[in-house]
């Protein structure tokens, strides 16, 4: 039996985010029905689910892009991606927390991951959360963390040790959170933030030692269960009212203890703003509503916070910096129905990831509902399901315009067809083959004729893309130095420049080559208009039947897109 590390290092970062996403992955709903505090709207579980689906994603991402293969990337490059991934896609309450605390753990394992380091990043991430909530209340997620960092700042021993106190002290500490928060005591439940902090810390100890945390069941009088089994809560009731039975409406929906009607909306996205703007930000957030959250820093914040008036909160932060990813939810009524499915469902709607704000406009004018996936903020599965759903149709097409996305796409899919819509993802590789398909959609035919009609006008559209070199790197075309500019076709470098206007001219001959009939042309935000010019006069001049078509892209990561189809 292979020794436990004595470090945390970049690879059991990576096997901690992946075992913690499918542990979450089974106990979601389980997570989700307990949910009671501070909204009863059971969506803890998913939505730490998809916070550190993120995580991993931006782990993942870490380790595809380390180039030489042989070592393993950087402990701090490992656990800054899990932190910033988190941040970019916290959902909800509990989600934006645990982004913090992951936050707070990086910025200590970034110096080492040892026992000690690990003792004082558990402390330093219950810290740097509980700071991060405008009002903390006892026997929730907070209480759990700080639990676990006391349990760990206590044990000297090796890293396998510290993580198992941790552990420990976060099952005692969750099963004490029903005799803290008396909603928990009247549901018979423990914290469901609490409750999926225990899992993800029973993934680290999974990580690190090789094996699962396994705890007997423990109950006592007023007590409520506690995780076995690896993190699997048994018995929830613990006496009174059995889970699932306190209905949206009644019970604290506001954030303090003593609890009242609630606001009715919640309101979350991220925030591009300096350190002295978000301390205003938030005095004027705390007034207009409760559950406040503002995690992260560097000049990139998650804001999370519920409010009767959902504008005035998007508008506090736009007054702050830059809000983008903005998520508006209205809760439940208290007869339980969602204001957001009470309309009739339409026959079918198109779902598009879009690069930049000038192709979702452009998108949105043709009837689609677009997500943005802007430079280095890949969405996740839930970003997808979420625009599934407020497309509100039975039918659905799902475009993921980037190869990398399609395990989300599918992943989005699946969890959309559970809740009952048909959805087809055409497998779109860039933006320019999904403005192809979404060209002969036509929602008027039948659902099958109109995907393979999708399918066939993006797979007849070969793609490119123009980037700029950040370092030197062996490429298919030969040896690339900082500052080149490549030119991608089909996803792979085929041609290195030294300037945007020549590199584009020789990718579109290449391109051409093979025949054609249109040119699509999609600028960056700071490519000039006269770009787009001399490339059409290129193409008239060597290619007399081929038409071109030039749109504005916006911020995005390419300075130009091109379709040839």
């Amino acid at each position: 039996m292979p020794q436990p590390p004595d470090e945390l290092d970049a690879v059991a970062v990576r096997t901690w985010c992946s075992l913690a996403l499918e542990a979450l992955g089974r106990e979601r709903a389980e997570i989700d029905a307990i949910n009671v505090y501070p909204v009863a709207d059971g969506d803890t579980g998913t939505n730490l689910y998809l916070t550190v689906e993120s995580a991993a994603a931006a782990v993942e991402a870490v380790f595809a892009a380390h180039e030489t293969g042989a070592t393993a990337p950087a402990t701090a490059d490992a656990v800054r991606a899990m932190a910033h991934g988190a941040l970019i896609g916290a959902r909800g309450n509990s989600g934006t927390i645990l982004a913090q605390l992951l936050r707070g753990m990086a910025g200590v394992l970034a110096d080492g991951g040892d026992a000690a380091h690990l003792r004082l990043a558990l402390a330093r991430a219950a810290d740097v959360a509980r700071q991060a909530v405008a009002h903390p209340v006892e026997g929730t997620v907070l209480t759990v963390a700080a639990a676990a960092a006391e349990a760990a700042a206590g044990e000297e021993r090796d890293l396998s040790t510290v993580v198992r106190a941790a552990y420990d002290g976060a099952l005692e500490a969750l099963a004490r959170t029903p005799e803290q928060l008396a909603v928990l005591g009247r549901a018979g439940v423990v914290d469901a933030g609490g409750r999926g902090l225990v899992t993800v810390l029973g993934a680290l100890v999974e990580a690190v030692t090789g094996q699962a945390p396994v705890r007997g069941p423990r109950t006592g009088p007023g007590r409520a269960p506690v995780p076995v089994d690896g993190g699997s809560v048994v018995g929830l009731p613990v006496g009174g009212t059995p889970v699932g039975s306190v209905p949206v409406g009644e019970g604290p929906l506001d954030c303090p203890e003593d609890g009242g009607a609630g606001p009715a909306f919640e309101v979350i996205y991220l925030l591009e703003a300096r350190d002295e703007q978000v301390a205003r930000l938030r005095a004027r957030l705390d007034a207009l509503g409760d559950s406040l959250v503002v995690v992260g820093g560097d000049g990139l914040w998650h804001v999370h916070v519920h409010v009767d008036d959902a504008g005035a909160a998007v508008e506090a932060g736009v007054e702050a910096g830059r809000p983008h990813r903005i998520r508006i939810t209205h809760f439940a009524t208290e007869s339980g129905h969602d204001l957001r499915v009470q309309a009739e469902p339409a026959q079918r709607a198109v779902v598009v990831l879009v690069p930049g704000d000038g192709l979702a406009g452009l998108c949105t004018e043709a009837g689609a509902t677009t997500v943005l996936a802007r430079p280095g903020e890949p969405p996740a599965s839930g970003e997808l399901v979420d625009a599934i759903r407020r497309a509100h149709a039975r039918e659905v097409v799902l475009l993921p315009n980037d190869a990398a996305l399609r395990h989300t796409a599918a992943a989005a899919a699946e969890q959309a067809r559970s809740e009952g819509v048909r959805v087809a993802v055409v497998p779109t590789r860039a933006a320019v083959q999904g403005i192809a398909a979404l060209a002969v959609h036509e929602p008027d035919r039948g659902f099958d004729e109109d995907v393979v009609a999708m399918t066939a006008a993006a797979g007849a559209t070969r793609y490119a893309e123009l980037a700029v070199a950040e370092r030197q790197s062996w490429t298919m075309a030969g040896i690339c130095q900082a500052g080149d500019i490549l030119g991608l076709i089909d996803g792979d470098v085929a041609v290195i420049g030294d300037d945007v206007p020549a590199t584009a001219r020789t990718v579109l001959d290449r391109m051409l080559a093979a025949g054609g009939e249109l040119v699509t042309l999609v600028l960056g935000e700071d490519v000039p208009d006269a770009l787009a010019e001399t490339l059409e006069e290129h193409v008239r001049e060597g290619h007399l039947a081929v038409d071109t078509v030039v749109y504005r892209g916006g911020r995005q990561r390419a300075p130009l897109l091109i379709g040839v189809e």
